[in-house]
């Protein structure tokens, strides 16, 4: 039986001399203000991000950059040109891309049949749910097609 800790590794090895996208928290202090600080890298498979020892599930993907002086015609614009300012004021480059509000996955929750974030073992194969409102597909075609769009 195939495990969805063996296919994240297979994936990890595939993609290993690719470029790697940052990874964000959001932090605060007295001194330096809000701001959101690299504290790794991974690959950026659709709904998973890839580092070398963990599977995260996706939340929050920006790109840094200076807000400018812009008027908004929406609340969610002024928010989240303030989201892409924090990433350039917690030390990424502008233009990096960023990812923020990430979870790590339980593979081996997986592995024993379980589910995590957006794998489960569903009639013993393991299975990841693209999106919110899609249905379930085989890991291993996903991370088969994901990875060969990054390769590309």
């Amino acid at each position: 039986m195939t495990t969805a800790s063996a296919l994240i590794a297979d994936a990890v090895r595939a993609l290993s001399r690719l470029p790697q996208e940052g990874l964000g928290e959001e932090r605060e202090s007295r001194w330096r203000g809000r701001r959101i600080v690299r504290v790794g890298a991974a690959w950026h498979i659709g709904v998973l991000l890839l580092t070398e020892t963990q599977a995260l599930a996706t939340a929050e993907v920006l790109r840094a950059a200076d807000p400018g002086r812009r008027g908004y015609t929406a609340e969610s614009a002024r928010e989240r040109a303030e989201r892409r300012a924090l990433a350039l004021r917690g030390g990424f480059d502008e233009g990096d891309v960023v990812h923020v509000g990430w979870s790590a996955i339980d593979l081996d929750a997986v592995d024993a049949g379980r589910a995590s974030g957006p794998l489960a073992m569903i009639d013993a194969v393991p299975s990841v749910r693209w999106s919110t409102a899609g249905g379930w597909m085989p890991l291993e075609a996903y991370l088969r097609e994901r990875v060969e769009l990054l390769r590309g």
